[in-house]
């Protein structure tokens, strides 16, 4: 069996939560199923899609028998996921690939997060962008690395 056929053969549930409650919902589930050995085979909950926790199981029984009783679990999403929608989530692309002179992004850490700025120069061989705050009084250019920037705005071209 090829490696095609066999994530097509993976079977993936969708949870909703209370938006927030991801990660504890996860622990909790984690718990119950280590507490009464339910055969779950994994838990993916994605920081980037809020309200979702995803569990890979052989049938939806045994995720009714994982969720019952646990806190801030709304529903069970009726049917399978597919392993091509949730592909997404597993697999990171660099920051780097989505960035061009003069985007707009914000910054998220350091001593300048929260602010916006534009991007002035790019160094993918580094994963360093050269950027000129917006919020600034004056243009200072700062280099920081590309995970601490969240794109905003692309250039307009």
């Amino acid at each position: 069996m090829d490696k095609k056929e066999e994530l097509s053969q993976v079977k993936i549930f969708a949870i909703k939560t209370t938006t927030g409650q991801e990660r504890n919902v996860a622990r909790l589930i984690a718990s119950k199923v280590n507490m009464l050995h339910i055969p779950l085979k994994a838990l993916l909950v994605p920081d980037t899609l809020k309200g979702y926790v995803f569990i890979e199981a052989d049938g939806p029984h045994l995720i009714e028998d994982a969720i019952s009783g646990i806190r801030h679990v709304r529903s069970r999403i009726p049917g399978l996921i597919g392993f091509n929608e949730i592909e997404r989530y597993i697999v990171r692309k660099p920051v780097m690939e989505d960035l061009n002179e003069d985007d707009v992004v914000e910054i998220t850490g350091g001593p300048f997060k929260g602010m916006r700025a534009k991007i002035t120069r790019l160094d993918k061989a580094k994963g360093e962008v050269t950027l000129e705050l917006l919020e600034a009084t004056f243009t200072l250019p700062i280099t920081v690395h590309s995970d601490y920037v969240k794109l905003v705005e692309k250039a307009k071209s």
